[in-house]
């Protein structure tokens, strides 16, 4: 069951007038440090989705090296877990297969809406799910350096990452977490598959729904919380998006 997202700015006043942009990033960002994730709406159409997301930090290219990147079906990509077809996608962070840290920001804004039902995007905060581990598992998620690789729909393309990082990962700028429920790559009696569940079956019972409207951005803290999406049938369905770096 998803419940519907709290931490929502509207990009106008009351009055309909466009916030003052120093309001505007001020409280976009006491949103994002209280709930790490930040639904903007009523978002005008002339609005510079690109030059808001510059402030929050220098941008990481998409897997094509194209920095905005379209989410949308896409040719040939339906029979593989891949973002550019209509199919659910399970609960994971971006840029575990990275060998750099990965992005610190998720930055989505809604060029069609899906008609019909489905084409949610779904988030969990890691949060609660990182305090209730316990002293052997931490140290299990911190300390073992775990093999991952990328995904069927980015081999697709050419590409054939595989990297080793722990789940956990502590920075100065705060926890990292990397988490995928397929491309971790481990045996079926390693220890970390009780976690893998519980977190997957955490997401499931703690998710928000991201219905979006056209123009909604939706800008998340990958660090700390997990994103997942719906399935749909619209083809029309269209999103733009960027990686940001801490």
């Amino acid at each position: 069951m998803s419940s519907s997202p709290i931490s929502i700015l509207s990009h106008t006043d009351f009055n309909g007038e466009p916030l003052r942009p120093e309001l505007l990033h001020r409280t976009f960002e006491q949103l994002m440090q209280e709930h790490g994730y930040v639904l903007m709406c009523n978002v005008p159409d002339g609005f510079d989705q690109v030059r808001f997301c510059r402030q929050l930090g220098s941008f990481v290219p998409n897997y094509t090296g194209a920095v905005v990147g379209d989410v949308r079906p896409e040719p040939g990509m339906d029979d593989v877990y891949h973002a550019g077809n209509t199919r659910p996608l399970t609960p994971h962070s971006e840029g575990y297969d990275f060998t750099t840290l990965p992005p610190r920001y998720i930055a989505l804004w809604c060029v069609a809406p899906a008609s019909g039902p489905g084409g949610e995007t779904t988030l969990a905060d890691t949060a609660p799910w990182v305090a209730a581990l316990s002293d052997d598992e931490r140290k299990l998620l911190e300390h073992t350096e775990f093999a991952w690789k990328t995904t069927e729909g980015v081999n697709r393309l050419g590409l054939d990452l595989h990297t080793e990082h722990p789940i956990l990962e502590d920075h100065p700028d705060g926890m990292i977490v990397r988490f995928s429920c397929n491309n971790l790559i481990r045996d079926d009696d390693d220890p970390v598959v009780a976690v893998q569940q519980r977190w997957r079956d955490n997401f499931y019972a703690d998710q928000i729904a991201i219905d979006y409207q056209r123009n909604d951005m939706l800008v998340w803290d990958n660090w700390r919380l997990l994103h997942a999406r719906n399935a749909f049938t619209d083809r029309s369905r269209h999103l733009r998006r960027i990686q940001i770096a801490n």
